[in-house]
């Protein structure tokens, strides 16, 4: 077959560069861990200076600011041989208050090798894996990487674009965090909003007792925490439920939404974040859904199969997503009311 120099070079070039990008995920994790980029987001330096400030080897050090610079995650002064952040750059690696947290997405990243011979006999037999199966990196991961995009837009964004919610959760309201996972979510709200009361649950115990141990950390006392699953939580007469990046891999998310909306009050509300995804996969093709599919295809599927659920991943759309909430949850309103490059945000009534 006839093949076209310039198609083949420049996927090539692409390919080259997610090798690249994948050779280099070990070294972003080393980078956070080691303290390198917190320690260059204060000033340039040599490798020897930052070996020292560090408490590294120079040698090792050498390399790894070489190949953060190839990739530019770092900038590099040829003229003083120092490396040094712009403010983008250490907003997304050196600050953990930032609206991104790239090495919390790469503790993901790193769990995900640690399933792959799971995942290999997953993709031969159809089988599932529970949430707390996986290396507990993933578990941490989650927590930063989700709390960065909580942090920049739960309170000043989200909340605000629902019907009514801010100002019933600023007098006192009845509240459940759905899926809290460490607790991320649940404490932001609760420090937010004092005169309210919250509820966070999740099925997998370990998660509960480390968002517990935050919420002391954090010293909120109206949050509390509970091991439950979405469909058995004992809770009612709740004024605001929600779900942040969860409804997508339950395994019964119908479910989940009608045991929400006969939880809450009559003129309760019910917010559904998902993964920022449109209702095909034409849609999808693109950068941030090559993320949602890769992390669907080892986490979020393989969660809800585990328990024989439908499987909706993490790129549902928000058509399939109406089609639970509304048309099998037993909700009657139902909007889009914000978004943002990776999320969107759904509000539904009953």
């Amino acid at each position: 077959m006839a093949i076209d120099e310039a198609r083949l070079n420049t996927f090539l070039g692409k390919a080259v560069g997610d090798l690249g990008a994948a050779i280099s995920a070990v070294l972003i994790s080393i980078g956070d861990e080691l303290g390198l980029y917190r320690a260059l987001a204060t000033g340039a330096s040599t490798a020897a200076e930052l070996a020292r400030k560090t408490g590294t080897h120079e040698r090792y050090i050498r390399e790894w600011l070489a190949n953060q610079a190839a990739g530019g995650y770092l900038e590099y002064d040829v003229t003083s041989d120092e490396y040094s952040m712009n403010a983008e750059q250490a907003l997304c690696l050196a600050d953990p208050h930032g609206p991104v947290d790239l090495p919390g997405a790469y503790a993901i990243v790193q769990d995900l090798f640690h399933v792959r011979q799971r995942a290999l006999e997953n993709f031969r037999s159809g089988n599932g894996m529970e949430w707390g199966e996986h290396h507990p990196c993933l578990f941490h991961g989650t927590e930063r990487f989700f709390r960065a995009g909580y942090n920049a837009n739960l309170l000043g964004a989200w909340l605000p674009a629902l019907d009514g919610v801010v100002s019933k959760l600023k007098t006192g309201a009845k509240a459940a965090d759905v899926g809290c996972g460490h607790g991320a979510s649940t404490i932001l709200m609760a420090k937010a909003f004092p005169a309210s009361e919250f509820l966070g649950i999740d099925y997998h115990e370990a998660s509960v007792e480390t968002a517990r141990k935050r919420a002391a950390e954090a010293g909120v006392r109206n949050a509390r925490f509970e091991v439950a699953d979405a469909v058995s939580y004992s809770a009612s007469g709740l004024d605001f439920i929600a779900f942040f990046d969860c409804l997508h891999d339950m395994a019964d998310p119908s479910g989940a939404a009608r045991h929400a909306r006969n939880a809450l009050k009559p003129d309760g509300s019910c917010m559904i974040v998902e993964p920022f995804a449109g209702d095909s996969v034409a849609d999808n093709l693109n950068p941030v859904g090559r993320v949602f599919y890769g992390a669907s295809s080892l986490i979020c599927v393989p969660v809800s199969l585990a328990r024989h659920g439908p499987a909706l991943g993490a790129q549902a759309g928000e058509k399939t997503l109406r089609d639970v909430v509304v048309g099998q949850g037993g909700f009657t309103r139902f909007r889009r009311a914000t978004e943002t490059p990776f999320n969107i945000v759904l509000e539904a009534r009953p």
